[in-house]
């Protein structure tokens, strides 16, 4: 059975994909919180959050931490509905109304664009999955919000390392992360941050979902930005901040697949993020700020800023199949680690990439195909974190025009079949589509500008 039937096949089965309610139990360390999604006649599923009670700086109004908390559920319920793909999502657990159902079935359909496109599925956005609220309508109370300072969202790899230098002389900062590894915590610990300035967060998976994978229900790629974006915004609140600062670049707007709007990164994108804003403002009203820092800035430019930052060299991590291991490490073999490496090559020498990386990716041949679709000479890009293909031809470019001695293999390979380029203006300009405000504007500039 191909995927589109099975997909047609398990949405006549299992029509309904119930949002039934959330849990907050507070215990002498934790906030502890448990969502409840049901598929009738297939399974009930119970996520949970954990966030450490140490992180309420603020006295917080019940009624809005209630409804931060169902929110994130709204987004949370994407990695199990997708099994089924149920056409008809039912929300009981609290209310929304029907700009935020507008609001959610395009994340849900953009967010799933790389799982609909991988398993072949053909469906439009207004067919993909009805919602409906049968939670009584009620409002927010009025309530009196300041806050200060900076919540920054690091994920271990070089946006975030970046992001952690241009704010270091910032005042109350505090990092923010996400089931945390010993790259994300090193990058904050080299970047000056005690323990008790790190924001963590536990994010359970209910493992029944990977049982299900295994029979063969659908399964694919999710939207884990968005995930960050309500789940910061909760902790943002707690802790009393005014800024949640990203490091999500100006590459992350480009299409993953050409000619269509699927995009791996489709929740890093300017696009998610104006309409995220939008979103809490009419549905919160607090006046807290959700941006990424770096949005003006090709992957070219980080790299270049990043590249002189050589604290963070040894501890900084972005392989996602490595993040799988034990020890966190850079696998070798897949597009993210061979872009990283493209993009870091016309800074540093080989012999301090290699120090990173371990050996010298331009001589791995069996990389070659990867090689091309980072560079854009495939119909898609690899559906991984990775920048625009014409910023790794240019970066591409560079280093081989600069190579002393013989070129090895898959340098050698683009020089013999396509033309150098060298002309970076486009790549290097500033891109002012972003929501900072002219201060961040002004030190990215800034930053910027001690490496022309």
């Amino acid at each position: 059975m191909n995927n589109q039937n099975k997909f047609i096949e398990l949405r006549n089965k299992y029509p309904e994909f119930i949002y039934e309610k959330y849990t907050i139990i507070f215990d002498e360390t934790n906030i502890n919180i448990k969502y409840y999604f049901t598929i009738p006649n297939l399974e009930t599923f119970t996520p949970e959050i954990k966030i450490s009670k140490e992180y309420i700086k603020t006295n917080y109004n019940e009624e809005y931490l209630d409804y931060l908390v169902f929110q994130i559920g709204l987004i949370e319920l994407i990695s199990y509905c997708k099994c089924t793909c149920s056409k008809n999502i039912i929300i009981k657990a609290n209310y929304i109304d029907a700009e935020q159902i507008k609001f959610l079935k395009k994340l849900y359909y953009n967010g799933l664009g790389e799982f609909l496109y991988t398993n072949n599925i053909v469906v439009e956005e207004k067919n993909l999955f009805n919602i409906s609220c049968t939670f009584p309508k009620k409002d927010l109370p009025k309530i009196s919000y300041q806050g200060e300072g900076n919540l920054i969202s690091v994920g271990g790899g070089k946006d975030s390392c970046v992001s952690l230098e241009i704010l270091k002389n910032e005042e109350n900062n505090s990092c923010f992360i996400i089931n945390p590894k010993t790259p994300s915590l090193e990058t904050c610990k080299k970047a000056g941050y005690q323990a008790s300035e790190i924001i963590k967060v536990e994010r359970i998976l209910d493992k029944k979902i990977i049982e299900l994978n295994k029979l063969g229900y659908l399964n694919g790629h999710t939207p884990f930005s968005s995930i960050v974006a309500f789940i910061s915004y909760l902790c943002a609140y707690l802790l009393g901040k005014k800024y949640i600062i990203l490091s999500n670049e100006s590459s992350a707007n480009e299409a993953t697949v050409k000619g269509t709007n699927i995009n791996h990164q489709y929740s890093k994108t300017y696009e998610f993020e104006k309409d995220f804003t939008e979103y809490m403002t009419k549905s919160i009203g607090l006046d807290i700020k959700y941006f990424s820092l770096l949005r003006g800035l090709s992957e070219f430019n980080i790299a270049k800023l990043f590249s002189n930052y050589k604290k963070y060299h040894q501890v900084f991590k972005s392989c996602n199949l490595g993040s799988k291991n034990k020890e966190w490490n850079w696998c070798c073999n897949c597009p993210k680690c061979l872009f990283v490496y493209i993009i870091l090559s016309p800074f540093l020498t080989k012999e301090e990439r290699i120090n990173i990386f371990t050996e010298e990716l331009y001589n791995r041949e069996d990389l070659l195909k990867t090689f091309l679709e980072i560079l854009g000479y495939s119909e898609t890009k690899p559906f991984e974190c990775v920048g625009t293909s014409i910023e790794a031809r240019y970066a591409v470019s560079l280093v081989i025009s600069k190579y002393q001695g013989k070129l090895p293999y898959l340098l050698a390979y683009y020089q013999n079949n396509f033309p150098l380029e060298l002309d970076g203006k486009k790549i290097l300009e500033y891109n002012p589509d972003n929501n900072l405000d002219e201060y961040f504007d002004n030190l990215v500039k800034k930053e910027l500008m001690k490496y022309v």
